[in-house]
């Protein structure tokens, strides 16, 4: 069994990802559950809930393990997975840090990232993973290390939007730095919306999309990319390619990350083939 780990927030990237990988490993056969380890914000129904408003299904999301198997694989999207998971090891319950410490002690297929260069190493100390099998995407990793492995979104298990717009223009803001990015931005795109979780760095006077919500990509024409800092795979410029929504860049074009190399690829079926294969040399 494969489980892929997941302790970010329900409507982060990386559990969409890795809610779409499971999908995929189960239509090739292999067996995969997500195994989610809730942030300290959310509830397992907020987990269910930004699956069922995104997805045609719902299915094979744990939120437990009682006895993993030692010939269980457990894959992450992204290091950060493990590097929060040992940063944020404190506001666990004790059940939670049983877990983690469970799960990141055996085989681990991890996709590479550099969001943590001090904290991974020292959350891989502090686990004591067996083994680790590294994917990368070498273009936004160029000096990486693993097999060469893309992140692509499983469109063919999205819900149909519906174009029923309701702003011009959306900002991303469901972190402190996204959020502070938009709001400079604000007088220059006036009819906008800022999706955002509900935390205390939102000013509530503005206009707020509070995540998760139905139909998000119907209810936009266009899509300002303004982070300020590293995004290894902003996953909303694929989506915005896919269903034909404009994208305008605001941000220093000399930052070069996943949105400079999101804007230029085009879309295509994702491929579990290098998770299989890591799979298979780890096992």
């Amino acid at each position: 069994m494969i489980y892929i780990v997941c302790v970010s927030k329900p409507c982060d990237g990386l559990f969409y990802y890795s809610y779409e990988y499971c999908a995929l490993l189960n239509d090739k056969g292999m067996p995969a559950k997500v195994l989610v380890v809730p942030h300290k914000m959310f509830t397992k129904q907020d987990y269910i809930l930004s699956v069922d408003k995104k997805y045609i299904h719902c299915q094979n999301i744990l939120f437990d393990l009682d006895r993993p198997c030692q010939s269980d694989i457990f894959l992450v999207m992204g290091r950060s997975m493990i590097t929060l998971a040992f940063i944020n090891f404190r506001d666990y319950d004790n059940n939670q840090k049983k877990l983690l410490r469970s799960v990141f002690s055996k085989k681990i297929i991890a996709v590479y990232s550099e969001n943590h260069p001090i904290q991974y190493p020292q959350a891989i100390d502090f686990f004591k993973p067996q083994a680790v099998c590294d994917l990368c995407d070498r273009e936004v990793y160029p000096q990486g290390t693993g097999n060469h492995f893309e992140k692509r979104i499983n469109f063919d298990i999205y819900k149909p939007i519906d174009e029923c717009i309701e702003f011009e223009h959306l900002f991303l803001g469901t972190n402190k730095e996204y959020y502070s990015a938009a709001e400079r931005l604000l007088n220059k795109y006036p009819d906008y919306g800022i999706l955002a979780y509900r935390a205390d760095y939102v000013n509530s006077a503005l206009n707020n999309v509070f995540v998760p919500t139905d139909n998000l990509l119907g209810k936009f024409k266009k899509y300002i990319y303004c982070k300020e800092v590293f995004d290894p795979a902003p996953r909303i410029i694929q989506e915005c390619k896919y269903y034909s929504k404009s994208i305008k860049y605001e941000r220093d074009s000399s930052i070069v990350d996943g949105g400079s190399i999101y804007m230029n690829r085009q879309i295509v079926q994702p491929d579990v083939n290098p998770i299989i294969t890591a799979y298979d040399q780890i096992h």
